[in-house]
C-alpha cells in the first residue's frame, strides 16, 4: 500500500517508516523538520535498501497541504505524528501549539474527505489520562483535564477525529502510547533531541558519554517501591510495529467501531531507579545521578493495561528494558562517533 508518514523523519516516525518499508509498503513522508533532520531519509534508507519518498511541508499551511494531496494521489492510509510536542515550551506558547497541531490534523482529515483516503492512525499519549485513579491504566479510564497545552492539543485532536470520523467516510485508530525509548538495532536512527532532553533516557546515555555533568532524579519520596517515579517505558521498534498492526486491522476491514483507541506500553512499569540499574548493568558504565527536588507536574506512576492492543491488534511489546537501554547506548556511541 501507499502510506503517507507525517512527521516522518522523526523519532518514532522514522521507526515506523522502516518497519513498513521492511513490510514492502510504499512510503511517502512529510515533514517540515523543526525537529528532525532531512539526513535521517538516507539512515531510512541504509537500513531498508529503499529510499522512502519526502517532501519538506508545513501541514498546518493550508494551501500548501491542499497542493501536496493534489499533488500525491493514490494514498492508502496516514499515520500521522506531526506535531509540536514540547510541554514545557507548550506551557509558554500556547497559541502555537494550537495552531500547529490541531490546524494540521483538519487539513490532513479535509484531505482525507476530498481524495478518499480511508484510513488514519494518530499518535496520541497517555498524557490524556493525567494522573489515574487506579493502575494499571485502561482505555476506559477517565480523560482528566489537560495539565499542559501539548496534552490538550491530544485531547482535542481525538475529539476532532471521533467527530469526524461519525460523518463517514473515514476510519481511524488512536494509539496512546506510554514512554518510547530505545534504537533501531543498527543504531542509524534513535532519539536526538535538540538542545537539554526533556526525557529520561537521552539524558542518561548523554550523562554517561560526558555531554552532560550530572543526571538528575527528580524526587525519591514518592508512594513507590523505590520513591521514585514510574513509567512504562516501551521499545521504540516495538511501537513502531503497533503502527503496521493498526494500519492492517484499518485496510483489513477488521475494525468494530468508526474510531478505536488502545494504549501502547508494556503494561509493566519500571522506576527510574529501575531504568538506571539496567543501563549500568547493560553498559557496565555507573552513572553520575543525583537526587533532587520532584518535578511540577511529574504524575507519580503510571503504566498501561495493554489487553486490548494484544488481543485485538495481534500485537505484543517484545523487547525487555535492558534491550532498550542497550539499544539507546549503541545509538549514543553512534552520535559521538559522527560528532568527533
Amino acid at each position: 500500500m501507499k502510506i503517507l508518514v507525517t512527521g516522518g523523519t522523526g523519532y518514532i516516525g522514522s521507526h515506523t517508516v522502516v518497519e513498513l518499508q521492511q513490510q514492502n509498503h510504499e512510503v511517502l513522508i512529510a515533514d517540515n523538520l523543526s525537529n528532525s533532520h532531512q539526513e535521517v531519509v538516507n539512515q531510512i534508507a541504509a537500513i531498508t535498501g529503499k529510499t522512502p519518498g519526502f517532501e519538506q511541508i508545513d501541514l498546518s499551511d493550508s494551501g500548501a497541504a491542499s497542493a501536496f494531496f493534489k499533488r500525491h494521489q493514490g494514498i492508502h492510509a496516514i499515520i500521522h505524528f506531526a506535531a509540536f510536542k514540547a510541554v514545557g515550551e507548550s506551557v509558554k506558547q500556547p497559541a502555537k501549539y494550537y495552531r500547529n497541531n490541531l490546524v494540521s490534523l483538519l487539513n490532513i482529515l479535509d484531505a482525507m474527505k476530498k481524495h478518499g483516503i480511508p484510513s488514519l492512525v494518530f499518535s496520541s499519549s497517555c498524557t490524556v489520562y493525567g494522573e489515574p485513579d487506579t493502575l494499571p491504566v485502561s482505555e476506559e479510564a477517565p480523560i482528566k483535564p489537560a495539565t499542559s497545552p501539548y496534552g490538550n492539543t491530544k485531547q482535542i485532536s481525538e475529539e476532532i477525529i471521533r467527530d469526524v470520523a461519525k460523518t463517514g467516510g473515514i476510519e481511524a485508530i488512536l494509539l496512546r502510547y506510554f514512554n518510547p525509548i530505545g534504537a533501531h538495532e543498527s543504531a542509524r536512527i534513535g532519539e536526538l533531541p535538540v538542545g537539554i532532553p526533556n526525557n529520561l533516557v537521552p539524558f542518561i546515555t548523554q550523562t554517561a558519554a560526558g555531554i552532560r555533568p550530572q543526571l538528575n532524579v527528580f524526587g525519591d519520596d514518592y508512594d513507590t517501591p523505590d520513591g521514585t517515579a514510574i513509567r512504562d517505558y516501551i521499545h521504540v521498534v516495538d511501537l513502531a510495529r503497533a503502527h503496521i498492526a493498526a494500519v492492517n486491522r484499518l485496510t483489513n476491514h477488521h475494525h468494530s467501531e468508526k474510531t478505536e483507541t488502545f494504549n501502547i506500553g508494556t503494561g509493566r512499569g519500571y522506576s527510574v531507579m529501575e531504568v538506571i540499574t539496567a543501563f549500568e548493568k547493560t553498559t557496565g558504565i555507573k552513572l553520575n545521578y543525583r537526587i533532587t527536588a520532584r518535578r511540577e507536574g511529574d504524575v507519580p506512576q503510571v503504566w498501561a493495561e495493554t489487553s486490548q492492543a494484544n488481543q485485538a491488534l495481534g500485537w505484543k511489546a517484545e523487547k525487555t528494558i535492558e534491550e532498550m537501554m542497550f539499544s539507546a547506548w549503541q545509538w549514543q556511541l553512534n552520535l559521538n562517533k559522527q560528532n568527533q
